[in-house]
This record gives structure tokens, sequence and C-alpha cells, in this order.
């Protein structure tokens, strides 16, 4: 990468980062490229060089986030959707501090952008991720592990529900708790319930108890 599109992309990020601070703030519908340029300290031109309109501005900060999380993970691994075909159903765990402790870091370093997604979920197309990793990633787990389809989304709530209102209440306290602490509640949390593999449930019960 040459100065000039360091500069470039420095530019982007500051502005970047000023959508995220001003969504914390304020609805996104109320937020004005005045107020982004004031936050990222560029002027008019400057925006207008890199995006015709606050909705590109949004989603380029979107897809720059989820990629650098993703990027967080070894290569990816956590989220390589090939193997979920042939890996053993307990490689597809992914409560585990493999996966939580890099998962968690980024969150710390990136509340803002946590908050936002969940106080403002339409405009941050939270929505829209969560069902295609639903379609990608986590609707191909469940079928590993022989969960009905009529039982799917009660699993699913119920481990993604749990798991973030965890991650929520820590966001709430400045993320003051070490993130080992927060990654070992939440195993406890979940280790209890873990899906059977060995029994596709039609009407029974399908969480282990202790």
């Amino acid at each position: 990468m040459n100065k000039s599109q360091s500069k470039y992309y420095n530019t982007a990020r500051l502005m970047n980062e000023a959508l995220i601070i001003l969504l914390e703030k304020k609805d996104y519908e109320f937020i004005t490229v005045k107020e982004i340029c004031e936050k990222a300290g560029v002027n008019r031109s400057t925006f207008y060089l890199h995006y015709e309109t606050m909705n590109d501005l949004l989603q380029e900060t979107i897809e720059y986030t989820m990629s650098r999380m993703y990027g967080r993970f070894h290569g990816g691994t956590a989220f390589n959707i090939e193997k979920i075909a042939s890996s053993p159903p307990e490689d597809l765990v992914f409560i585990t501090s493999e996966y939580l402790v890099p998962y968690l870091d980024f969150v710390k370093e990136n509340k803002r952008f946590f908050s936002a997604a969940v106080s403002q979920p339409v405009p941050m197309r939270s929505y829209e991720i969560f069902n295609a990793m639903y379609d990608s990633i986590f609707n191909p787990i469940l079928s590993r592990y022989n969960v009905s389809e009529r039982d799917k989304k009660y699993t699913l709530g119920f481990f993604v529900n749990g798991t973030w209102a965890v991650i929520m209440a820590w966001i709430q306290d400045d993320c003051k708790d070490e993130i080992s602490h927060i990654a070992e509640l939440i195993i406890g949390f979940v280790q209890p319930y873990r899906i059977r593999r060995s029994v596709n449930c039609a009407n029974c019960g399908f969480l282990n108890t202790p």
C-alpha cells in the first residue's frame, strides 16, 4: 500500500470510528454527514470522496468490523463452513475458550459497535447477519447434533440469547471483569446442557442435565 492509499484508508477508518461513536449517542437516522465530518476531523468533500451516502459509510463500517472479527480466529477456522459436514461433533461446539476468548477480546475492543448492534438492530443489519450465520453455520451444526427441525429455533434461542445476555451485561459494566472470567461463566452456564448426539429427538428432551 502506497502513501496515498494509506492516507485514504486511514481517513475512511476515522469516519468508521466516528459513526460508531455517534451511534452510541443517537439513532442512526438522525446522524448527519456534518456530525461525521466534525467527529472524524475531515471536511464534507472528503466524505463524498469516499461515500455517496450515509448508508455507504454504514455498510463499510459493518463489513470492516465483521472482517476484523473473523480475522481473530486463527485463519477463520472457527467459521470454516466446509468442515461442518466432516468434523467430529465435539469439534463443532464453539462454547469453548478457544473461540470465546478471542471473540470476547474483540468485543471488549469494539464494545461501542456491539452496543449499537443491539440497540439499533435494523440499520446495523443485525438480523440479516444473524440469519446468514444461521443458514450457513448454526443450522448445519444443529443438524449434525440430530436436533429436530421443530426444536432448532428453541435450541438456538437458548444458547444465543443466554450467551449474549452475559456479554451485554459485561459491556454495560464497561467490560471491567476479566475476559477469562466471562468465558468461564458462559462455559459454566452452557456445559450442563450439551445437546445429545446420539438421539434424534422428536418428542423427548434433548438436553443433558448434570
